[in-house]
């Protein structure tokens, strides 16, 4: 089996709150150009991305609740229909990181099983447990409750609350046990840091530094080959 290629890990990523029309044109082409899995941008952007390419070679990822997660089980499963009736391929949702700061397990777990449950079949749902704001025990936890909840992805962090550590992915990769995958986001920003974190177990990387990643890639090789 040929080996993965890095680009082909990266959810590439426009969620910054001002970004424009222009920029994410910018994205959808950045996307398309580096053969990216995936595209993640905010709800209000799904419909461009999908009219940009009518021959996308990436998935498009829509988010639910996002950043805080603190949005009603009704709004965020309002928000992935939208998603996806707009387009979207993937919902990256967050979880309520207050239910689980307090080990209200049967809660979150209840959350996205209803949303879970709303969501066509063939759609996959991430679920994002933002693991820099909730302590090592409380990272295993959410990822079996994510498993639990028949999620098919357990996600680290948005990137708004701080950035993912090797000891989360440690935890997280562990806690999964081979049973879903692990989408790896949270201040990916150099060649290094990716290239550590799928050592370590991820399965998908988010990052909006994926071409600059990429392209520093891109360059190894050819130094490496003598094509520099």
């Amino acid at each position: 089996m040929p080996e993965r290629k890095l680009n082909n890990y990266f959810d590439h990523a426009l969620l910054k709150s001002d970004a424009t029309a222009e920029e994410i044109i910018v994205a959808c082409r950045e996307a398309q150009e580096y053969e990216f899995f995936g595209l993640a941008v905010n709800s209000f952007w799904i419909s461009l991305v999908r009219d940009t390419f009518e021959d996308r070679k990436f998935k498009i990822v829509g988010v639910a609740g996002f950043p805080l997660g603190a949005s009603t089980t009704t709004n965020k499963i309002s928000e992935a229909l939208e998603n996806i009736g707009n387009g979207a391929d993937e919902i990256d949702m967050v979880a309520n990181i207050g239910l689980l700061s307090a080990k209200t397990y049967a809660k979150v777990e209840a959350e996205i099983s209803e949303i879970r449950r709303a969501m066509p079949e063939e759609i996959t749902l991430k679920v994002i447990i933002e693991a820099p704001l909730i302590n090592p025990q409380i990272q295993i936890d959410a990822t079996r409750i994510a498993i639990n909840a028949g999620a098919q992805f357990v996600k680290t962090a948005t990137g708004f609350f701080g950035e993912t550590t090797e000891e989360i992915v440690g935890n997280v990769v562990s806690a999964a046990r081979n049973e879903i995958p692990v989408k790896v986001s949270g201040g990916i920003r150099t060649l290094e840091t990716a290239l550590k974190f799928i050592e370590l177990g991820a399965d998908r990387l988010g990052s909006s530094a994926s071409v600059e990643i990429v392209k520093a890639s891109l360059a190894q090789v050819k130094l490496a080959t003598g094509e520099a």
